[in-house]
């Protein structure tokens, strides 16, 4: 993207230097190529053109040259053929349209709208003007089509060529479109006391209501300012061959990009504008490969009206870049749609796969009065939002709907897989007046909300009230989620509004960690009192009685590391909200702190769900407290282990109210032990400074095994019945092993199945008549049933038999002869 800045700002140095040496010619042409009955007559600077050749309503014009100097015209004049609607002109001689004086129609019964087609390229200087009564496109592709088949072309056959009397439905891109330049003062933009931007400055414009379309190759806005007052602004830069259709519509045309492979770049510089601002603002639509907006350049949709205000959208194959504001610090490179009037703002779309706001840029939708502000829609791939103005630290990059009257903000929807926040750029939506907040969407596969700005505010994603309308829902829809260094995702009300409910899912893991200059780490729904200056900026006056709102998250995984929190907060009257989480595992290390607290109104509830773990160390805290007469929230657990470790605690505490009741079910608890109040250890309290203490009660779930033990005989057989005393006196004692089973392939080892000895030898040669063998005689095999067990003192299970009435007989050995 920085190259290719580097490279539009030397073209754009290059034709600026052209522009200003061609303009001191005087032999600028505006001359017919004699292909069609175009008749052009001169006066100094100024060119009357005539006649041409009419099709129905259309009328087609072929210029070998077409350019018109400073201070100087080109005048369609219709008086031969007043009832045209459209003027099709092609510039058919290699050269490039330098444009710095008036292009008009006159004498016309119609709003006549002006198609001017140059392939080699169209410069706008900084004097151009339009002054035609229907719409404008400016194009540098190679040929018009029509309905009905025809095509207006400027290259090739300079024979006459087949008119239509259709209407138009597409231009035909050449494999390397000619790029297209305006350039111009700069807007004039300044704040009023109704917060209305007002421009001042040269502009190309067309009547309202009407369209003003440039599509070409790349398009290099520098300084310029296209305004279509309640019309259509069109900006399409096409980097290969390809149709751009044209679709009819009551405000000129809108185009349409399906059949383009491969799209240019687009870049607005030094307080470039595009106006669509009006009694009802109307509509832009800005498309190409890479878009970039710098220095307080933006889209301004101001609607005075009585109708919603038309859709912006800005749309790009590789990336969009909002960058930076004026060098006054007063206006954001970006988008800004108003509601003045009663009909809302327009809605704002962006669809890149990466999209970057910096430097104090933002993508803004407001209302001041009744009406609702627009929604904003983003689908990109990667998002990233940092930053400061340089002009001004305090004004931060935003994305943002608001509003300041009684009409509701619009909603924020982002989708993507990639969102970073960072030094104190903020996603939000907020209310300044009676009107509610908007909602606010997040769906990304990784989200990250990281640090602060100079100010000491955090980056955010909010949804606030700083006045009497509530602040909306907040729902982050995620895999991994890190808010690091100060950073916050949370729903607050300043005011008397209600803070709204923020919901969180996470389908792998949360981290919350780490301070930053002013500010923890957090997730939170809160009520909380302003700092002096911001009541004073807002006009607030030192008065909260908002109820603060519901915080619920679930995550496979949650950490909260170093002064991370989780927590709900109302410094108001009113009640704290309540905390619901459900994890696998929930870690608090180093200060980490989940916490509901109020001032003076009842304390919020927490409720945890774990299916693993809940762990707390490091000084971290779980706590639902209460100032005033307030009393202490609940707090209830399930976890099948909880471990507290380093003065960790689980509290629910007032001071004129009754402490919470504090509820754990658990299957072991490690560290954590109830007590009156806090000690340095890790304690589970439930008290009230000046009321009634809360009740603590801890449901252990787990088997006990000792229970149904049964105490069996020490003996389990007669060792002394089981092995011969003695043989005969010819034969040596011997050893032989009866029965199932066997001895284990290594004696140190147990036996862990039952295997049965099998011998396939043939042992024929071996049944002979010995001298002596001893005898064993075996009785049929007993099986005996135990009738109890104990644990020895080794810790293993024996298992006891009852005493045997049976009676082994003695074992005897016998000569055995044949």
């Amino acid at each position: 993207m920085q190259r290719t800045s580097v490279a539009l700002g030397l073209v754009n140095g290059i034709l600026t230097a052209g522009m200003l040496l061609w303009s001191g010619f005087a032999n600028a042409q505006v001359t017919p190529d004699a292909t069609l009955n175009t008749t052009v007559s001169q006066s100094g600077n100024n060119f009357t053109i005539t006649n041409g050749s009419a099709a129905g309503s259309n009328l087609f014009h072929s210029f070998r040259e077409f350019s018109v100097p400073t201070g100087g015209s080109a005048t369609f004049n219709l008086i031969n053929t007043p009832n045209i609607s459209t003027i099709f002109s092609r510039v058919t001689g290699g050269s490039i349209s330098h444009i710095d004086g008036v292009i008009q129609t006159i004498n016309s019964s119609n709003p006549v709208s002006l198609f001017l087609l140059n392939p080699s390229g169209i410069i706008f200087g900084v004097n151009a003007q339009l002054n035609v009564g229907g719409s404008f496109i400016g194009t540098t592709a190679n040929s018009i089509k029509f309905a009905d088949g025809a095509e207006f072309s400027a290259i090739g056959s300079q024979a006459a060529p087949l008119l239509s009397i259709n209407v138009p439905v597409g231009l035909q891109l050449g494999s390397n479109p000619a790029p297209i330049t305006v350039l111009g003062t700069g807007h004039s933009l300044n704040m009023t006391s109704g917060s209305a931007l007002l421009p001042s400055s040269t502009e190309l414009s067309v009547k309202p209501g009407k369209t003003l379309a440039l599509v070409g190759g790349n398009l290099d806005l520098n300084r310029a300012t296209l305004r279509a007052k309640q019309g259509r602004v069109e900006l399409g830069s096409v980097g290969s061959a390809g149709v751009v259709s044209l679709m009819p519509i009551a405000e000129g045309y809108t185009l349409g990009y399906g059949n383009v492979q491969r799209f240019g770049d687009i870049h607005l510089a030094q307080r470039s504008l595009l106006d669509i601002s009006g009694v009802n603002a109307g509509s832009v639509q800005v498309q190409g490969q890479q878009i970039q907006f710098t220095d307080g350049s933006l889209v301004l949709a101001q609607n005075f009206g009585n109708l919603p205000g038309g859709d912006i959208r800005l749309q790009a194959t590789e990336s969009i870049d909002l960058i930076g504001k004026t060098a006054d610090g007063t206006i954001k490179s970006g988008v800004r749609s108003d509601a003045l009037g009663i009909g809302a703002s327009g809605n704002i779309s962006v669809i890149t796969p990466r999209l970057t706001i910096k430097q104090g840029a933002g993508l803004n939708s407001i209302t001041l009065g009744a009406a609702a502000s627009g929604n904003i829609h983003i689908d990109a791939t990667t998002i990233e939002l940092s930053g400061f103005s340089l002009t001004n630290p305090a004004d931060l990059t935003t994305i943002n709907t608001s509003t300041l009257g009684t009409g509701n903000a619009g909603d924020v929807f982002v989708n993507g897989n990639s969102l970073l926040i960072s030094s104190g750029a903020s996603l939000s939506s907020a209310t300044f007046g009676s009107g509610s907040s908007g909602k606010v969407t997040i769906r990304n596969t990784n989200t990250t909300v990281i640090g602060e700005g100079p100010s000491g505010i955090s980056s955010n994603i909010s949804s606030t009230t700083f006045a009497t309308g509530s602040a909306k829902t907040l729902t982050l829809d995620t895999a991994n989620l890190q808010i690091l260094d100060g950073g916050a995702v949370a729903t607050t009300a300043f005011f008397v509004g209600n803070g709204g409910n923020l919901s969180i899912n996470a389908t792998e893991s949360i981290t919350v960690s780490n301070r930053g200059r002013a500010n923890n780490s957090s997730i939170n729904a809160s009520s909380i009192r302003p700092d002096p200056r911001v009541r004073q900026l807002f006009g607030l006056p030192n008065i909260l009685t908002a109820n603060a709102g519901t915080v619920s998250i679930t995550t496979p995984n949650l950490r909260l590391t170093n002064g991370g929190t989780v927590s709900v907060t109302s410094q108001s009257s009113g009640n704290g909200g309540n905390i619901n989480i459900s994890a696998d595992t929930i870690q608090l290390n180093h200060q980490g702190f989940i916490q509901a607290q109020t001032e003076s109104g009842n304390g919020g509830n927490i409720t945890l769900q774990t299916k693993n773990l809940l762990f707390l160390r490091g000084n971290s805290l779980i706590t639902s407290t209460a100032g005033g007469n307030g009393n202490g929230g609940n707090i209830n657990i399930n976890a099948p282990i909880i471990v507290g470790l380093e003065n960790s605690d689980i509290v629910a505490n007032a001071v004129r109210g009754r402490g919470g009741n504090i509820q754990i079910t658990t299957q072991g608890i490690f560290g954590l032990k109830f007590r009156d109040q806090l000690t340095p250890d890790n304690d589970i309290t439930a008290s009230s400074q000046l009321g009634v203490n809360g009740n603590v009660q801890v449901n252990t779930i787990g088997v006990d095994p000792n229970s149904g033990l049964v105490q069996l005989p020490a003996n389990v057989t007669n060792s002394s019945q089981q092995i011969a005393t003695g043989c005969s006196t010819d034969q040596g004692s011997r050893f032989v092993a009866t029965g199932r089973g066997g001895v284990p392939q290594n004696p140190n080892q147990q036996i862990t199945s039952d295997r049965t000895w099998s011998d396939i030898r043939d042992i024929s040669a071996y049944q002979k008549t010995q001298k002596v063998q001893a005898q064993i005689s075996q009785s049929p095999e007993v099986l005996v049933e135990a009738t109890s067990w104990r644990r020895n003192a080794q810790g293993k299970i024996e298992l006891i038999a009852a005493q045997s009435a049976h009676v082994e007989p003695s074992l005897t050995c016998a000569a055995v002869s044949n």
